[in-house]
């Protein structure tokens, strides 16, 4: 049996740890990474790094590896990928899970405001504030550059690249990050408003606690759909779970 997992994300390396502790004897996963991430933390089982040239490129590696299963454990943010995992899946008649941790909720005390798109996001921003966490990532940061009278605090694993807002400091780290930590950054840099995606997850979430206490505004990006008729797990054992179903392979 070969599975493949889209992933990247820390739902995808906790599947291929399951899987290499639950699968038979002789079973095979490869985690695909698309490489944009400098020194990426590697899952265990086999690995490739790069793009599979698109729908067509996928559905062909899917049946040249001889494929059982493809789960797609991408960020909830690569759309592209997802979109490419469903026709892909499709057109080599190879079972597709999306495996999707839930979005963030608000709660009693928050300020939220929901985008659609991070053009959005920027349009809304001069409105609610004028010295910015933006935690959207450095591949998003085009969408910002023309906002010349705000100030950026940008966080990012990697370095970003032009264009971006003029006016920006850029942090470069990885989560999981503390309330404490989270709080101290909106202190100590003065920020009065939060811009993030709802990417969900605990690694990042404390910042959103840490607006709440500040009682700052939040624009939060939507994530986009998972393509229609795909099959959603919540969580990696849930993914397991669906495996067994399709493929017949107890623990």
């Amino acid at each position: 049996m070969h599975v493949l997992v889209l992933g990247g994300t820390t739902e995808a390396r906790r599947l291929a740890e399951l899987l290499a502790e639950e699968l038979p004897a002789g079973a095979r996963v490869t985690s695909s990474l698309a490489g944009r991430v400098t020194g990426p933390r590697l899952p265990p089982g086999e690995v490739r790094i790069g793009g599979f040239g698109g729908a067509e490129g996928l559905a062909a590696w899917l049946r040249t590896h001889r494929v059982d299963a493809l789960i797609d454990a991408t960020h909830p943010f690569a759309g592209t990928i997802s979109f490419h995992a469903a026709a892909g899946a499709a057109a080599a008649h190879v079972p597709l899970l999306a495996l999707r941790r839930p979005g963030w909720v608000p709660g009693a005390g928050d300020d939220w405001h929901p985008a659609a798109s991070l053009e959005e996001a920027a349009a809304a921003l001069p409105a609610l504030g004028r010295r910015v966490f933006l935690t959207t990532g450095r591949l998003g940061l085009a969408a910002f550059a023309a906002l010349d009278g705000l100030w950026f605090l940008a966080r990012s694993v990697d370095a970003p690249v032009p264009p971006h807002p003029v006016r920006m400091e850029t942090l470069l780290d990885r989560g999981p990050f503390t309330l404490d930590g989270e709080h101290e950054l909106i202190r100590r840099h003065r920020i009065d408003v939060l811009v993030t995606k709802d990417s969900g997850g605990a690694a990042t979430a404390p910042k959103l606690g840490a607006a709440r206490e500040a009682r700052i505004p939040v624009i939060v990006v939507r994530r986009p759909p998972v393509p229609e008729g795909t099959a959603v797990a919540g969580t990696p054992e849930e993914a397991v779970t669906w495996l067994r179903d399709h493929l017949g392979h107890a623990s």
